[in-house]
């Protein structure tokens, strides 16, 4: 990935070496607009970022994959700062949706006028750290023949609960509201209540939507309707069930119900189901408003709002 994101730079840079120098770039006020999609891992985040990859040549924006060094979330002071410049400025390559497992980053406290819309995806706590647990020791469909970091190691979840392992300790649940949290210390603090409504406050005001993985055709239908510029046609190629579009964890054998109890006897799952929950509700908030049933089937809702008693009348 590194090895096609340092070509790709090179390509445009040489590009601007024939066409002319980068100011001389101009971009259409509605192609300035840039998703940052912070995901989660585990919550069906391949899956969702390759149905952007599938549609950004027809639709005419751009993917970028944000990697950080070991997958750190945390970004240095100084990379926020070149990471906000990147993205405001790099006319290039807008419009742009930008993925990776990244905190929220409040893109106002560097003086940004025009901020990106944020959208994430997450999922129950348990489910997710359980199909992490198990892609760490034997990946996935999506690159069956890499080595993943717990490889060999053939103890199932609920004997590493049962012997208080710490890959499956109610800690590992905290990661959800760190990454809406953001950068602040206190996010990455286990069992913070102020990260909690930090993260609740996050999700209400500084994301256009928040999707479920149990829902996840739903939430690509609202994206669809609400940014149709970068997800026109999402729907339908979610619903074909291109292989590409479907990655699933292998070996994974779902926890006993005692296994469950344990874990929820946690403050820790305590707070991130909570966290979930509000998510939830949200999200079924915002789809109850913008669709409608019919046989069993989910449709969007055309315009429902109209201007009228427009004043002074033209002549």
């Amino acid at each position: 990935e590194r090895a096609i994101a340092r070509h790709e730079v090179r390509e445009i840079e040489q590009r601007h070496t024939v066409d002319g120098p980068r100011q001389d770039v101009t971009v259409d006020e509605e192609d300035d607009v840039v998703i940052i999609y912070n995901r989660v891992p585990k919550t069906a985040s391949t899956s969702f970022t390759n149905i952007a990859y599938d549609l950004c040549a027809k639709n005419k924006y751009h993917v970028l994959h944000i990697n950080t060094t070991k997958n750190n979330p945390v970004m240095s002071l100084q990379d926020q700062v070149r990471f906000v410049k990147n993205v405001t400025s790099w006319k290039e390559m807008k419009p742009g949706f930008y993925h990776g497992h990244i905190s929220y980053l409040d893109f106002a406290k560097f003086g940004v006028k025009k901020k990106p819309i944020y959208i994430n995806v997450i999922r129950d706590p348990i489910e997710r750290l359980v199909s992490y647990y198990y892609f760490l020791r034997f990946g996935d469909d999506y690159r069956p023949g890499l080595r993943r970091r717990k490889q060999g190691d053939k103890k199932t979840f609920d004997e590493c609960v049962a012997a208080g392992g710490s890959d499956c300790a109610p800690e590992k649940l905290w990661l959800q509201i760190p990454f809406f949290c953001g950068h602040s210390s206190e996010c990455w603090n286990v069992g913070s209540r102020w990260a909690l409504e930090q993260a609740r406050y996050n999700l209400i005001n500084e994301y256009f939507l928040v999707g479920v993985t149990e829902e996840l055709e739903d939430f690509i239908m609202l994206l669809e309707a609400a940014l149709p510029r970068f997800f026109r046609g999402a729907t339908e190629l979610y619903r074909t069930g291109k292989k590409s579009h479907l990655r699933k964890t292998t070996e994974k054998k779902l926890p006993t119900k005692e296994t469950i109890a344990k874990l929820q006897q946690s403050e820790i799952w305590k707070m991130e189901n909570e966290f979930y929950e509000f998510a939830l509700e949200q999200f079924q908030f915002v789809r109850a408003h913008a669709v409608r049933e019919k046989d069993g089937e989910l449709y969007i809702l055309a315009q429902n709002f109209f201007y009228e008693k427009i004043y002074p009348k033209s002549n």
